[in-house]
This record gives C-alpha cells, structure tokens and sequence, in this order.
C-alpha cells in the first residue's frame, strides 16, 4: 500500500508491527476486532512483544500470515525499534513506553491508548494518536484517514 501524505511524506506499507499486551490483546487475550483483521489483510503482520501473561503464542497460533517475536534482551526499547528499522516500510501500533522508539523509527506510527491507557512518551513520539485498537485497524483499512490525519 502506498500511502501518499502531501507536505509530509509518501510511503509504501508492507509490514505491521503490533506490540501485544495493552494494544492487540488486554491481559494477555487477543480482541475480537484483532482477529477479524488479522484474518482478512495482505500485509506482512508481526507482533513483537515481552509475553507478559505467557499467552501469546497459544492466542495467535491460528494465524498463518503472523510472525510472533518475543523480546529476548533486557531493553525492549533498544529491541523494538531495531526490529523496526531492519523491516522498513512499516506501520508500528503499540502503547506503552517500551513502544516509543519503535513508534517514532516506523514509517508511521500509532498510539492506542486503549483500555490499558498509554505512555507519555508512546504518545509524543507517534505520528497519530487513536483512542483504541479498533480505530487504528481502521485507519489502516482507510489510508485516506492517515492522509486526512496527517497532511499539512
């Protein structure tokens, strides 16, 4: 998908990096209107995440088409963003402070805020800011809302 921002910048999306807990799933199970997405898109999905309840792989192991990367240093900031810029053409979705890099390095990124709220530094380093995961599922189904969102 090839997204074209006036006055901003024009990019092609290939790949989604999800952080999981707080953002796809809230305490530790994935939502519903994340499986519905997952289950119908073209995009290279990843979910990158420290597995904080243990949950992760059994919660997405019905989906083929996404890649579950589990943080295995001890800073999952350094970590997430690396994975990141090695992807490039990206869209980052994630919420806490351990997504502001990654969120600020991706090619667009999203702070949800979410049941689990967000962190201070999630929020300033994001290009957009929606209130839960459903509306970011949705701005990526209707690029015209990132270009809305984010020309000048």
């Amino acid at each position: 998908m090839i997204i074209d921002i006036p006055n901003f910048k024009k990019v092609e999306i290939k790949n989604i990096v999800f952080d999981y807990n707080g953002t796809i799933a809230i305490d530790g199970q994935l939502l519903d209107e994340v499986k519905i997405f997952l289950e119908r898109n073209n995009f290279n999905i990843y979910v990158i995440t420290a597995d904080t309840y243990g949950s992760v792989k059994k919660e997405l192991e019905e989906f083929q088409n996404v890649e579950v990367v589990i943080l295995k240093t001890n800073n999952h900031t350094e970590e997430k963003a690396n994975f990141v810029k090695k992807l490039k053409n990206t869209i980052a979705i994630g919420n806490g402070n351990n997504d502001s890099l990654m969120l600020q390095v991706a090619d667009i990124g999203v702070c949800v805020i979410g049941e689990e709220g967000a962190s201070s530094k999630s929020i300033l380093n994001s290009d957009i800011i929606v209130k839960n995961i459903k509306d970011a599922i949705k701005l990526i189904e209707n690029p015209k809302r990132i270009i809305a969102t984010l020309r000048y």
